[in-house]
């Protein structure tokens, strides 16, 4: 999805969290070919600093379709969330901040469970590998083993694969409401999300 207009605000949480947010957070996992700043020097990686956009509801796209299958071997489809809200999370278990931002996102799925459906994507791991940080920060959602990088195609250009962790919210529709590129602060993110299940 390519969206007309993006603007990177807040609706609901105070500028002042958003700036935190910004200047603390930890960038994006990159190795040690990539410039401090996310630049390309031959690896192709960048870096998220936590910094986030939203769209208005007449701003989003189609609805993101993506199926696949978790690393315990069950199905999974996106669109069983419509009607709700939806967080999808890119990582995988080397990426420090990954690892920064997993007891928040587990405690978020225990504080919005009924209200939000949560769902891991990761598109580097094998089983071991991602079971054994699911069980080590127990992460009670799932995570699609995206080997292939479906799901990155999936949101059409929103989710860098070069840029781990991202955050996306989707709104009731299953349309991209808000993102956040690089470790996820953990007020920020909840804020946008009760903004999206204010609009229903």
């Amino acid at each position: 999805m390519t969206p007309r207009t993006s603007r990177t605000r807040s609706r609901t949480v105070p500028a002042a969290l958003g700036a935190l947010a910004l200047a603390g957070s930890l960038a994006a996992c990159a190795p040690s070919g990539s410039s401090p700043d996310g630049g390309d020097v031959g690896a192709g990686y960048e870096a998220g600093d936590g910094s986030f956009t939203t769209w208005d509801p007449d701003e989003r796209g189609d609805a993101i379709e993506l199926t696949g299958t978790s690393y315990d071997e069950q199905p999974v489809d996106l669109a069983d969330a419509r009607g709700g809200v939806a967080v999808v999370n890119f990582w995988y278990a080397a990426c420090p901040p990954c690892r920064v931002e997993a007891p928040d996102l587990a405690e978020m799925a225990a504080d919005y469970e009924g209200e939000v459906v949560m769902l891991g994507v990761n598109p580097r791991d094998d089983t071991a590998t991602a079971q054994a940080f699911e069980n080590t920060f127990e992460i009670p959602y799932p995570s699609v083993h995206d080997s292939e990088a479906r799901a990155v195609a999936a949101f059409e250009g929103l989710v860098p694969l070069s840029a781990m962790p991202t955050t996306v919210v989707l709104d009731q529709e299953g349309r991209v409401a808000a993102r956040i590129l690089g470790q996820a602060d953990p007020t920020i993110l909840r804020g946008l999300v009760d903004d999206v299940l204010a609009e229903a």
